[in-house]
């Protein structure tokens, strides 16, 4: 009877060592989980970024207006008969209080 407690209670101390410290340990499972959530917001994140390329991409493929605002935004284009106009800001070099006094 004696040997049946102590192999019962060697068995009980085992289990509760890999249910706490083991693999697949409680804090494991939790660690791991944490970082599942993490992975889901991360492909959340760029399955969002790929529908906006994958738009853009469409847009660029059908209409000539994508293509035609992306190259003046971007390369800084113009049209045939257009004509370019840049406005430098003045820098403040002290002149014009000079030239009020």
């Amino acid at each position: 009877m004696k040997i049946l407690i102590a192999v019962l209670i060697l068995l009980l101390i085992g289990l509760q060592y890999k249910l706490w410290i083991g693999d697949g340990s409680l804090s494991e499972v939790v660690q791991l989980s944490k970082e599942l959530e993490r992975q889901k917001e991360k492909l959340r994140s760029l399955e969002d970024r790929n529908k906006i390329l994958e738009a853009q991409v469409l847009d660029l493929q059908n209409g000539l207006d994508a293509i035609e605002e992306k190259a003046r935004n971007d390369l800084g284009m113009i049209k045939q008969g257009e004509t370019f106009i840049q406005l430098i800001p003045r820098q403040d070099s002290g002149t014009d209080e000079q030239l009020r006094e």
